[in-house]
């Protein structure tokens, strides 16, 4: 049983996983490098343990002592337990929700791993992953966590991020997820659009989500049902790039009311991921 040590100087070097918390710079650098990432609030912790992320420790108000206990002893990591205001000191803001843990990252694993990986729906006869998605140089971290729920939530079986993505397992990504960043495979590719290849060849028709004059509608490509669908996402302001554009088996597009003429790239996935989910058979 891991007994919680209390820590009153916010230099003190056993915090150092939870330092500049606001600062994304910093932490891009830092957590990868280092092999970490923060998980905050007591759902998050406890799905990122549930998914297999070791514990490296844990930041606690002293009230979430005991609703965390359970975590705590499983997890035999050090616990500091420190009050709101020296909390607010290290991290560089108010952390409300009063409980972080460090964890250790794993490695990604190779794109043709996760297009083997079992679908929630289980493998049978039909190949395990039947829905993907892949987001371009998406590098707004609410907007990717928003769609990693998005993707857990509607049935998609995998993620593929492009190099230049945000990193999924930054704070708020994961908070914005609610911890879906765990539950969905997913990896970062090293080849793009290179990698397109790669998905055509286990057998997926690759869809770009764009607005082009060969466009047809997302309601078209739902009633095709795909096998092996993936489906493509890019950033609100450029859209995505000539090279996944031409690469593309299909360009897709969701009709519009009212002079709109596009969504949040996490609204748009949501819509997307619910039309081209698979039928029952």
């Amino acid at each position: 049983m891991a007994e919680p040590i209390t820590v009153a100087d916010p230099e003190d070097p056993r915090l150092r996983d939870y330092t500049g918390l606001t600062d994304v710079e910093l932490r891009r650098r830092r957590e990868p490098a280092e092999g970490l990432f923060i998980a905050e609030g007591e759902k998050v912790i406890r799905r990122a343990e549930q998914a297999g992320y070791a514990m490296r420790s844990m930041l606690l108000s002293a009230k979430w002592v005991g609703p965390l206990r359970d975590v705590i002893d499983a997890a035999s990591a050090p616990v500091y337990v420190v009050d709101p205001e020296l909390a607010e000191r290290v991290t560089g803001y108010h952390v409300h929700r009063g409980a972080l843990a460090s964890m250790a990252r794993k490695p990604l694993p190779p794109v043709d791993e996760v297009l083997r990986t079992v679908g929630r729906g289980g493998a049978g006869e039909e190949p395990a992953v039947r829905r993907v998605a892949l987001f371009e140089d998406i590098v707004d971290h609410a907007n990717l966590g928003a769609a990693f729920r998005n993707a857990a939530a509607l049935g998609v079986d995998a993620v593929l991020l492009s190099p230049r993505c945000a990193d999924p397992f930054y704070r708020r990504s994961v908070k914005v997820s609610m911890g879906a960043v765990f539950q969905v495979p997913w990896t970062r590719l090293e080849s793009w659009p290179g990698e397109v290849a790669t998905l055509r060849a286990a057998g997926f028709t690759v869809a770009a989500l764009c607005l082009s004059d060969r466009a047809i509608t997302l309601d078209e490509l739902a009633a095709r049902d795909d096998e092996r669908l993936a489906l493509v996402f890019g950033t609100e302001g450029a859209g995505l790039t000539p090279g996944i554009l031409d690469a593309a088996d299909a360009h897709v597009r969701i009709p519009m009311d009212a002079g709109v003429d596009s969504l949040n790239v996490a609204a748009a996935s949501a819509v997307a991921f619910y039309a081209t989910r698979p039928r029952p058979s």
